[in-house]
């Protein structure tokens, strides 16, 4: 062993920073390290009685130095494998391997695709991951922690491993990419941890990890190193169906769900078995789920997320929520996920001022806070912010097969001024309102998805008429699949919510969303949003006694299915639920119960599971719903007696007419034109009595008649019952 004792110490000023956890490099001090005519171990074992280096079949004492930390020298030079152990009080002890003692787990090439914001699989490298190194003397399993936190003057692990000791595991820098790192061997799945951060101030912060795959449950904010899934996945077909599937011009009929209140007590396990045969029964294409990823304030339902990679734990296990996908791909029921990209909030201990300077947030208060919700915004001109976001789409679509991402508030991050007032916003470079750098990240982020995920479908939740959100990137749009039609929505529900008596004035209301409706690519969105906060619920806006609310709920179906367009109505719509969603209590199931007062809600229900069922089964209801050709007018001027009529094309060349009435009063005799002669046989009535309608008895097959009408040359006369749509298509 090499007696030079000066090679064993730490200089006072490396040592002092060591101690207050301040230094970016702790491993130049622990571990092995060569020195002239020998090398040196040094270890800090806090609250150790003694530290042995087991090595080359010796067990040799270290000896303390002080503040804990124990060194002995050697007079070999070559780097040797070997064990420590540690003794504590009342003669514990244990064996471990060195940490300090191993290379990196992150490599060159993956620090310089973080610093370029382009490392697509960013969960593999920060975070939390189990980690295997193979050693001469064995195995050594263990734990690789990194995070980034560039302005940070030292980073420790803390966790129940340890404590809670923010001095027992410091971490390393590596170059100028702002990651710390350290590999902790022992560690496993389970473990509970954060990261002390020591900023720039001399204050430490405990943070939850940013990439933490896996949470405890709100209200507990600590991470917990995740197991490397197991989950067999069995959707091998349905993947490899969705890859050859444009699913802008396939059926999507959108159940949008709340996972805690669709009944109350709901988790991903419960949901496997209940949700799933629900929505297979009435006849849903795809289910969307208000955000799941974790957050710490349920009545946000999700919008304000702390732990952007990992499943919430309030409802299971990442896995329980593959098993929940797995099972709905299994019936061929698409899986789509609110994402939420725009905004997070300011709890001290999650993303907020992470490093204790603005790291993920924009430092500007103009640029990085959003004052309406009390949540900073992010930074999306930064490189590594863009990256933490991008790899997270990739990372929904990639460890837990989602077939689609809905983008919440995507207005939002579009304008530097929305919802601010003079004064309270940054203008661009070059003076104007657009956020650039948030442009930039949404078409990477589209493109990257498509690339990587083909199949799988973005949609925005943009309320103005910012153009190309669904175009091409390489058209300078946004590269979103679908967009929600937000003017369709308003338009139509402030139409429908008038007494039919009035609705001659307001006729342009209804007809106005032909106009742009190929000017982008639609989902027509009955969403969670309007039947909240004082909005009432979808049958409370309808006018009228119980009797015109149901006809009004179900004309209003019978429209939405036959315009160009996909559907999404939120849980409890498909019936008429009669209150407003509360997300502290089930949807009200109470009125699908049974017995005459529950009639018009389960005929409503009926109606929608029959039009969903239709609506897959035909192609002029959704295959050229983004192209004029798809859509042509019979008649969209009546507005003296609140009639539309119009014609759906498939690519096949089948029609299909549906006619709209929604006048007070019934139409006998009401004659159409028609762009082909023969017979149209009727698909759907809503007025039909087993939907609890008036029941007047409709043929179920019409004949043309060489009349010329609506500037057609042939026309049939129809009877339109009151508040009904009807569907007929061409039977050749």
């Amino acid at each position: 062993m090499t007696s030079n004792t000066s090679q064993l110490l730490i200089p006072d000023h490396d040592r002092a920073r060591l101690i207050e956890c301040k230094h970016h490099a702790p491993h130049d001090f622990y571990g092995w390290h060569s020195v002239p005519g020998g090398s040196v171990v040094r270890t800090r074992q806090l609250g150790a009685t003694k530290v042995e280096l087991l090595i080359h079949n010796e067990h040799l004492d270290m000896e303390p130095i002080g503040d804990d930390i124990w060194v002995i020298g050697l007079d070999d030079e070559r780097a040797p494998d070997y064990r420590l152990r540690i003794h504590y009080p009342f003669g514990k002890s244990v064996i471990v391997a060195d940490g300090y003692h191993f290379l990196p787990t992150l490599g060159s090439l993956d620090l310089h695709l973080i610093s370029e914001g382009r490392h697509e699989r960013l969960w593999e490298v920060l975070g939390a991951n189990l980690h295997t190194y193979q050693t001469t003397l064995g195995e050594v399993t263990g734990t690789s922690f990194a995070v980034w936190a560039p302005n940070a003057q030292g980073v420790a692990v803390v966790g129940d491993f340890c404590s809670w000791n923010p001095n027992q595991y410091p971490m390393r820098t590596l170059g100028a990419t702002g990651v710390w790192e350290v590999f902790i061997p022992g560690i496993e799945a389970g473990a509970h941890y954060k990261f002390a951060i020591q900023t720039a101030d001399g204050v430490r912060l405990d943070k939850a990890d940013p990439m933490a795959r896996q949470t405890l449950a709100p209200p507990e904010t600590v991470s917990v190193v995740a197991a490397d899934s197991s989950y067999e996945w069995n959707d091998s077909d349905w993947m490899q169906r969705r890859v050859g599937i444009d699913p802008t011009n396939a059926p999507m009929s959108v159940y949008e769900c709340h996972i805690g209140s669709w009944k109350q007590g709901s988790n991903y396990a419960t949901l496997k078995d209940e949700l799933v045969p629900y929505l297979v029964d009435n006849g849903f294409t795809h289910v969307e789920f208000l955000p799941v990823a974790e957050h710490p304030f349920g009545g946000s339902w999700g919008y304000q997320v702390t732990g952007y990679y990992a499943p919430t734990a309030r409802w299971g296990t990442p896995d329980d929520f593959r098993a929940l996908v797995d099972e709905l791909h299994a019936h061929d029921i698409g899986v789509i996920v609110d994402w939420v990209p725009a905004h997070f909030p300011k709890d001290d201990w999650a993303l907020g001022r992470f490093d204790g300077t603005a790291l993920y947030e924009h430092p500007d208060w103009r640029r990085g806070e959003q004052k309406d919700w009390g949540t900073y915004v992010f930074d999306f001109g930064r490189n590594e912010v863009r990256n933490f976001l991008v790899a997270n789409a990739l990372y929904w679509c990639e460890e837990f097969h989602l077939d689609g991402l809905r983008v919440d508030a995507v207005a939002s991050m579009l304008y530097l001024d929305y919802s601010r007032n003079p004064g309270e916003w940054l203008p661009n470079s070059q003076g104007g309102r657009e956020n650039w750098d948030a442009v930039k990240f949404l078409q990477e982020t589209n493109a990257t998805v498509h690339r990587t995920h083909p199949g799988v479908v973005t949609i925005a939740e943009e309320s103005t008429a910012w153009p190309g959100v669904t175009a091409q990137t390489a058209a300078d749009g946004l590269g979103f699949s679908l967009k929600w039609n937000m003017g369709w929505m308003n338009d139509t529900l402030e139409y429908f919510s008038l007494d039919p008596v009035h609705r001659y004035y307001h006729h342009n209301e209804i007809t106005f969303s032909l106009v742009y409706a190929f000017s982008e690519r639609y989902v027509l969105p009955f969403s969670h949003d309007e039947v909240v906060h004082g909005k009432g619920s979808l049958w409370q806006r309808m006018p009228g006694d119980d009797w015109n609310k149901a006809a009004g709920l179900r004309s209003l179906f019978g429209y939405m299915f036959s315009h160009p367009g996909k559907q999404l109505m939120f849980m409890g719509c498909e019936w008429g639920q009669t209150t407003e969603w509360d997300e502290a209590h089930s949807i009200n199931w109470d009125n699908i119960g049974g017995g005459w007062a529950h009639e018009y809600h389960l005929g409503v229900q009926r109606l929608v599971r029959d039009l969903n069922f239709v609506y897959r089964d035909t192609p002029a209801l959704f295959s050229q719903d983004n192209t004029p050709m798809g859509f042509q007018w019979v008649k969209g001027d009546d507005h003296e007696h609140n009639v539309l009529a119009y014609v759906r094309w498939g690519v096949d060349g089948q029609p299909l007419l549906a006619v709209v009435n929604l006048s007070g009063a019934s139409h006998q005799d009401y004659r159409l034109g028609l762009p082909e002669a023969g017979n149209w046989q009727l698909l759907i009535n809503t007025d039909d009595a087993v939907y609890g309608g008036a029941g007047n008895e409709l043929p179920r097959t019409v004949h043309t008649e060489p009349v010329e009408w609506d500037n057609f040359d042939h026309s049939v006369s129809l009877h339109l019952p009151a508040m009904s749509v009807q569907y007929y298509t061409l039977t050749r």
